[in-house]
């Protein structure tokens, strides 16, 4: 079970976008990073082909899941995801406030 979502809002600890949030928009589980669109941003110079315009664009990279945080959608503070068992089903549990994440 991964402790990240696609929906869930996160803050960056680590890189050049140190400290801002934004929402999963794509998890990519076997390199374990998750696409935040508006943060980790590169420039990507393309050249022009049948019917696309060549330039220079600018294209979101996929972050790692150690680069960063969950904010707990209850108490809106950044914490660790805790799991635990109910009805035999594994749930998402906030680690500061100890409530579930979804439901």
């Amino acid at each position: 079970m991964l402790k990240f979502k696609i929906g869930d809002t996160v803050k960056i600890t680590l890189g050049k976008d140190k400290g801002r949030a934004g929402k999963i928009e794509k998890i990519i589980p076997k390199k374990e990073s998750a696409l935040v669109p508006g943060i980790n941003i590169y420039k990507k110079h393309l050249k022009g082909q049948q019917g696309q315009k060549g330039g220079i664009y600018e294209i979101p990279r996929p972050l790692s899941f150690s680069k960063i945080a969950l904010i707990c959608p209850k108490c809106n503070k950044v914490t660790r995801v805790g799991i635990s068992l109910v009805d035999q089903q594994k749930r998402r549990v906030c680690k500061k406030c100890g409530k579930e994440i979804d439901k």
